[in-house]
């Protein structure tokens, strides 16, 4: 693995989203004086926090998993997860509801999720599904150390026993027809399928091995912070700060001062000049390549997942049938998929995301109130609806989202509402997201491991990327593998050597 030439001892991190927040934590494990710029008041990035009337709400991800990669990172300065957060395994993991009026509660544990399974789609569909878990298992396995928790230098790097175990085990073939091996039942398929969105890949599309999102959510468990996700981040910060590390809030990085190969300095919006022996941007994409005064050559320009539009309500009521998360499939499936990668349409037949963080913390909401997220899938600004024309779309898609919510069923929705807050591709846009999509690069064969854009910086000695946009990808737990894969490119060492090592926390 190629590492940062020239001294690293103080390295500044553009910065303070979760791949941030990771980063710093890992190089103060290794001994780094580091300092973190934040444009925002406090960290979290994506994961942020809107305080509206009362109701604490999450503004960006809401599905937590894999929390050992948390825990890594607590670990690099001698903490712990147990000791900083309260994590809530969710049981059902999701809830998922079909227009045809069922219902199956996803589980993570082998035995209660074969028995749905076989209440809901009778003993064959069970033992496929025992069949699939095992294979999602092995699929995790192949691609654990090899292809997700790495630095790429070549592309010749693939060629490993690991790469033939996981052609082995299908992982290049397509995703649905692979989970169509296990499983006949179209709901069950869904339910092991719908996360190759996230990569911004239709399931027909997607290669097989990005069912590793599958085990994440359906084998590994469903996590949830009291506090609200954006909770991690807080405590992340507040890790990083004890172990030594300097923040500076509300401080947009506008300059890299350089000298030669190196970048010598941040400059800040407000003055502050930080010197530096080397500096990690987990800013977006586009910020990161503004201070770089480049963006990398690629033979294809970047190709972007599908966006979102996010409905925040405050409500006075709340619905029984629904679950922490609930996932509400429309009758169309591929069609789906079609309008949202290529047609550049809305969804006609929409499946959604929704959440009631107060299932598990009521202290997110005012006394007796709850707290609703619904998540609707739509095309990035590139091919869809741009941003001015959303100013006024927004508003209506909003009312079509809720009438079709109460006609599923949670009737009186629209007159439970007291307070709301809609997010749409034009507040992604403008909080510097590519295309207007939080879910950045598409995971396509060709913008995946080591085709994604790199987190070593073409031409300079001293500066590397972390985030969604780079190396390995989208989500959470991807996220924080990144912060910890650009600070082993400033240090030099690989994930375990770093979890072991002891430092003296900074008084």
């Amino acid at each position: 693995m190629r590492r940062l030439a020239g001294p690293t001892g103080h390295v500044v991190v553009v910065g303070a989203g979760l791949s941030g927040l990771a980063a710093a934590l890992h190089l103060l494990g290794a001994g780094r004086r580091v300092t973190v710029v934040e444009r925002s008041p406090g960290p979290g990035g994506r994961a942020g926090r809107l305080d509206l009337g009362g109701y604490r709400i999450d503004t960006g991800p809401t599905v937590l998993t894999m929390p050992e990669l948390i825990d890594e990172a607590f670990a690099a300065v001698g903490t712990s997860l147990r000791d900083r957060l309260d994590l809530v395994p969710l049981h059902p993991a999701y809830r998922a509801r079909f227009a045809d009026g069922s219902r199956i509660d996803v589980h993570t544990g082998a035995e209660a999720m074969e028995a749905e399974v076989r209440r809901c789609a009778g003993p064959r569909e069970a033992a496929g599904y025992l069949r699939l878990r095992r294979w999602l298992e092995a699929l995790y396995r192949a691609q654990r150390r090899r292809f997700i928790d790495a630095n790429f230098d070549s592309p010749l790097q693939l060629l490993h026993p690991d790469l033939a175990r996981l052609a082995a085990l299908g992982g290049f073939g397509r995703l649905d027809r692979q989970i169509g091996r296990f499983l006949n039942d179209e709901r069950l398929r869904r339910v092991f399928t719908f996360q190759s969105l996230y990569a911004g890949v239709p399931p027909a599309r997607a290669l097989a091995a990005y069912a590793v999102i599958a085990y994440m959510d359906t084998v590994a468990g469903v996590y949830f912070p009291r506090g609200g996700v954006h909770a991690l981040p807080r405590a992340l910060a507040e890790a990083a700060a004890e172990a030594g590390g300097t923040f500076h809030w509300a401080q947009e990085a506008t300059r890299l001062e350089r000298a030669a190969d190196r970048v010598t300095a941040v400059h800040t919006a407000a003055g502050l000049r930080i010197p530096c022996d080397a500096v990690v941007l987990s800013c977006e994409l586009p910020t990161a390549y503004r201070l770089l005064g480049r963006v990398p050559r690629r033979p294809l320009p970047l190709r972007h997942a599908p966006s979102a539009v996010v409905l925040h309500a405050g409500t006075s009521r709340t619905w029984p049938e629904l679950g922490h998360h609930t996932l509400s499939f429309g009758r169309a499936w591929r069609r789906t998929f079609e309008e949202l990668t290529r047609g550049g349409r809305l969804m006609t037949d929409p499946s959604l995301l929704i959440t009631r963080p107060t299932t598990h913390d009521p202290s997110l909401a005012p006394p007796g109130k709850h707290l609703h997220y619904v998540l609707a899938p739509c095309p990035h600004t590139g091919i869809g609806p741009g941003p001015d024309t959303w100013q006024a779309l927004g508003p209506r898609y909003r009312d079509e989202l809720v009438a079709e919510l109460e006609h599923r069923g949670l009737t009186g929705l629209g007159g439970a509402i007291e307070q709301a807050h809609l997010v749409t591709p034009a507040d992604w846009a403008r909080q510097g997201h590519a295309a207007g999509t939080p879910f950045s690069a598409a995971h396509t064969f060709a913008q995946t491991g080591p085709f994604r854009p790199r987190n070593l910086v073409r031409g300079l000695a001293n500066a590397v990327l972390a985030g969604c946009g780079t190396t390995p990808g989208v989500g959470v737990p991807p996220v924080l593998l990144s912060g910890k894969l650009a600070a082993a490119r400033v240090t030099g060492l690989r994930g375990g050597d770093r979890s072991r090592t002891t430092i003296a926390l900074a008084s």
